[in-house]
């Protein structure tokens, strides 16, 4: 028995298990419980002809968004199939939807559950964002007729090493893939390795992504209006509060007001209880609208326990720890905080984003320590240097450097869509596309 055949009655047999996953996790999060036909491939059919974009969660719609953009710059009118995993890529998604769009569910990765998805939709191109890499999914659009796209794509020598012992599986799926376009080219060198046929590097999305105007001047008027500075945690993960928090504590008074960004909302609740029992003062930002209460300018920790509101934090802050990159984690994206002009101190680990971290260091927009303690005094130094507006400075200005890579991805995305796009959702007639 080959080994995607063998995935395919392991996903068969667990499928109870995931349902019942669902619907616990939708207890926090209603949308796990919505559309439960979609995740085997049924529910509404969009009109074919259309761009597929699969964007998991939310760090991948977010860099969906400039692709998705850059498409439609390429093809006006075309239309957008877009699909995720996980609730909170689904609603930021919404968000990008216009007249014909479609939006649903990708389907677990069943034979039935994939093959009744590609028939039903049967769109021009699929691109699978970063890592995706789903062997039935790709097997059944290669069987339509569906070229397939990894976009985005990146393999950290961690995963190129856990990869390997699944080649078997994963290998047969990469060479179906028809284009890998790659962050960079350390990228592009593992993913060839690792079966893809045609890989290019077209650079990083995140680059092309531009903050909300609107949420970076609110964060900028409530950091005037603080009387202090502002250290932000972005995107901590499980079991990296308590270090934190013991370290901040460890400086003497007065400190600069700490502002917490849990990556995960279903802990927002659970974080702030460790805020609390640490014998810290807690403001939650859902707790107020547009303005900070007198009551959170005295407070020793904000907890940023809301969603789409990144570049406000950003903006608000005067230096970023990186969440994930202080234990082993693989880090988080920092080029979300260099757009918004937010100097960031990391730890030794960021395989996620090797590239990015190391060319964020090497432009002065970032620097790197050895572990938590040190990554909290380096903060707390930085918002005390006379240097720091040139620190900003500086971040903005790495951010800028690397755009392009939407454009570049649009461009080699149509032209492999050819004629299979369908007609624009404005009219009847068919698209021409750009050359």
């Amino acid at each position: 028995m080959t080994a995607r055949l063998l995935w395919s009655l392991l996903l068969r047999l667990l499928l109870p298990l995931v349902f019942v996953r669902l619907w616990w996790r939708g207890r926090r999060e209603p949308g796990y419980r919505q559309a439960w036909g979609e995740r085997l491939g049924w529910g509404a059919a969009s009109a074919p002809g259309a761009v597929w974009v699969h964007a998991v969660s939310l760090g991948e719609t977010r860099a969906a968004s400039a692709l998705v953009d850059a498409v439609r710059a390429r093809v006006p009118g075309v239309r957008i199939l877009l699909t995720h995993g996980t609730a909170t890529g689904r609603e930021a998604g919404a968000a990008l939807l216009r007249a014909g769009d479609h939006q649903c569910w990708l389907p677990y990765d069943t034979p039935g559950a994939t093959r009744r998805f590609v028939q039903r939709h049967r769109p021009a191109v699929g691109v699978l964002m970063e890592t995706e890499v789903w062997p039935n999914l790709i097997l059944q659009a290669h069987e339509a007729g569906v070229p397939m796209v990894l976009a985005n794509a990146r393999l950290s020598e961690r995963s190129a090493r856990k990869g390997r012992r699944l080649s078997a599986l994963l290998g047969p799926a990469a060479r179906a893939l028809d284009l890998v376009l790659a962050q960079t080219q350390d990228d592009a060198t593992r993913l060839s390795a690792a079966g893809g046929r045609e890989v290019e590097v077209s650079g990083n999305l995140k680059f092309d992504m531009a903050p909300d105007a609107a949420l970076v001047a609110r964060g900028r008027q409530w950091r005037a209006a603080l009387q202090r500075p502002v250290v932000m945690m972005a995107s901590s993960r499980e079991g990296e509060e308590q270090p934190l928090l013991r370290s901040w504590q460890a400086h003497a008074a007065p400190r600069p007001l700490l502002l917490l960004v849990p990556r995960h909302p279903q802990r927002f609740d659970a974080v702030a209880q460790i805020v609390r029992d640490a014998g810290l003062s807690l403001e939650r930002r859902s707790r107020w609208t547009e303005t900070p209460p007198p009551a959170a300018q005295e407070a020793d920790v904000w907890l940023g326990d809301s969603l789409g509101e990144m570049p406000l934090y950003y903006a608000a802050s005067d230096v970023a720890l990186l969440g994930g990159s202080f234990a082993p984690l693989g880090g988080q994206n920092l080029i979300e905080a260099a757009a918004c002009a937010c100097p960031v101190v990391m730890g030794r680990h960021t395989f996620n984003f090797e590239q990015a971290a190391e060319q964020a260091v090497g432009a002065g927009a970032a620097l790197r320590v050895a572990d938590i303690e040190q990554g909290v005094a380096r903060a707390i130094e930085l918002t005390r240097d006379t240097l720091h507006a040139q620190w900003a400075e500086r971040a903005g200005a790495f951010a800028q450097m690397h755009k392009g890579a939407a454009r570049r991805m649009a461009e080699r995305i149509v032209q492999l869509a050819g004629a299979r796009i369908g007609a624009p959702a404005s009219s009847g007639a068919r698209v021409e596309l750009a050359r």
